[in-house]
């Protein structure tokens, strides 16, 4: 896929983003202190959402993903942006859904590990 093709196709899946994604946006990364990016086009990939300055990536997987061969793309997306120095973060919907509070807290403790200071909320 072109660069111009992969950034069509991000702006189409933050137009059409799943509800999982709607609610972590909404309610929590479009006011993190660090600038998070929807549907970021990293080289041949787009991750869901991306803080450059902590080099961390959050993806939110459907059910689809776990279909063993969805299981083996996302690992070796996975393992091209470890490549990239960009570490991975994946969650479920049923991690959005359920453990809401407790998936915010864990981005934040990354994020915090990935940048050696605590997140300063204003």
């Amino acid at each position: 896929m072109t660069g111009s093709s992969l950034s069509q196709l991000a702006r189409n899946l933050r137009n059409n983003a799943t509800p999982q994604e709607k609610k972590l946006w909404f309610r929590f990364l479009r006011n993190f202190p660090l600038p998070i990016h929807r549907q970021f086009v990293i080289e041949n990939t787009i991750v869901d959402f991306y803080c450059h300055q902590a080099k961390l990536a959050i993806e939110i997987d459907g059910s689809q993903h776990l279909a063993l061969k969805e299981t083996e793309l996302d690992g070796n997306r996975s393992a091209k942006l470890h490549e990239l120095g960009i570490e991975v973060m994946r969650f479920t919907n049923t991690d959005i859904d359920l453990y809401f509070e407790s998936t915010c807290v864990l981005i934040v403790e990354k994020v915090e590990e990935k940048i050696g200071r605590p997140v300063v909320w204003s």
